[in-house]
């Protein structure tokens, strides 16, 4: 009787001390959160453990923020769900000596860092090809993005059938160098206020600058014809979209390698052209917009607050999400990839990526996320390890403050290493 006595005993404690656990977790957020710092903005959190499907601190979670590049993280669910192991990289079809050939979207195609060569390999196999453009529905920009941004590497225009990431490379180390070449004539060596003219190719660079710039092209059908007969000399002709069917698809690069470089860089070309290639699973008519409907009627239906979702990249802002939102399609992810896999597709707190300066680990890294910028906005989510063997998920998302990102970012590291260390 006494053993049973004690046995009860002991089984009451332990239940009450890991009742009490959550409790002394949100009590010690909540003092974080409820200070003067962060009192002078609008601030969301959501910390959940996806093992024993308990929330351990939600502060605004329910509202609605401004997601900056955390929309990328939607995106890659989409891509995941919808595209193949590898990158679709065109349709075509085969007529006699002649290939024609319509765009998916692929954005690897002669881009400085994946360099794929797919369609240039086999279009040189034919004497002639037909390349069928304006197959995307959309505008070259998207919903909400600054206009001003039109010159700036991480705003390049979308399209059907991009080429070397639809941005001209300019260098000057030893002489002056452009990538694609064809374009070097088009750049002239002044100090300007823009990179490029507003709506023309014609670029701007400092003879004195050392640095390497990306700048987007105006991408029309002057632009495509002439890189295009830059490689194929004689061989390409153009023609406009009008519902024909192609026979076959060509694939490129692995499709993981597409993610990885879109999270770890946040890179917003990528991300904008990943939903292109999504929407080509579906139609020949590009629709990055029914590639939203679709997943938030379909496979995200079941979220507890639908955003307002308008890009691809984030970029916009326009786009509403909240930090609930995040979770649970982080929590998806979680569920429905090996964790090697989902995690090597993240930036690395103080290893890799867009937070390669922040949440370092002590011997180890703790923190994997992909986080959000936009001027008075930062959001970091993704999934956090403790010192305790446990994963949790979690979206921590800031808009509308006036100090320095950096004090922000201090502030949340504070927040996550307590977690590391006491959850």
């Amino acid at each position: 009787m006494r053993r049973l006595k004690r046995s009860i005993i002991l089984i009451c404690f332990a239940v009450l001390i890991c009742g009490c656990k959550p409790t002394f977790v949100s009590k010690k957020l909540s003092e974080e959160i409820n200070n003067d710092f962060f009192n002078n903005q609008f601030t969301g959190i959501l910390v959940y453990n996806p093992k024993t499907k308990d929330t351990i601190f939600k502060y605004n979670a329910d509202k609605f923020f401004v997601p900056a590049s955390n929309a990328k993280i939607f995106t890659l669910y989409s891509a995941l769900s919808l595209l193949p192991e590898k990158i679709p990289a065109f349709k075509y079809s085969v007529k006699e000596d002649g290939i024609s050939i319509l765009g998916t979207g692929d954005p690897t195609f002669l881009h400085p860092y994946f360099n794929d060569s797919t369609a240039l390999k086999m279009a040189e196999k034919f004497k002639k090809v037909n390349l069928v453009l304006n197959n995307l529905s959309e505008d070259k920009f998207g919903p909400g993005w600054a206009w001003e941004d039109y010159d700036a590497y991480f705003s390049p225009e979308r399209s059907s059938f991009p080429m070397y990431g639809n941005v001209l490379t300019i260098s000057n180390q030893d002489s002056l160098k452009s990538i694609p070449s064809t374009l070097k004539n088009n750049i002239q060596l002044s100090k300007a206020p823009k990179r490029r003219k507003y709506n023309e190719n014609s670029f701007f660079f400092n003879a004195n600058e050392k640095e390497t710039i990306e700048v987007p092209m105006v991408i029309d059908t002057i632009l495509v014809s002439k890189l295009w007969n830059a490689i194929l000399p004689e061989k390409v002709s153009l023609s406009n979209y009008s519902g024909e069917k192609m026979e076959h698809i060509a694939y490129s690069v692995p499709s993981d390698s597409l993610y990885k470089r879109m999270m770890l860089v946040s890179d917003n070309f990528l991300a904008e052209q990943i939903l292109i290639l999504a929407s080509s699973t579906i139609s020949d008519t590009l629709s990055p917009a029914a590639i939203r409907v679709l997943v938030l009627n379909n496979q995200l239906q079941d979220l507890k607050q639908k955003p307002r979702w308008v890009d691809g990249s984030g970029l916009s802002r326009y786009n509403l999400f909240t930090p609930t939102s995040f979770v649970q399609v982080l929590d998806r992810l979680y569920k429905e990839l090996p964790q090697e896999r989902l995690f090597n597709l993240f930036p690395v707190g103080g290893q890799s990526g867009t937070i390669k300066n922040y949440y370092k680990g002590n011997t180890k890294p703790y923190l994997y996320a992909k986080s959000g910028s936009l001027d008075n906005n930062y959001s970091l989510s993704g999934y956090l390890l403790t010192n305790s063997g446990k994963t949790l998920i979690f979206s921590f998302m800031n808009n509308h403050f006036t100090v320095p990102t950096a004090e922000v970012k201090k502030r949340m590291q504070a927040v996550f290493e307590w977690l590391r260390d006491n959850y």
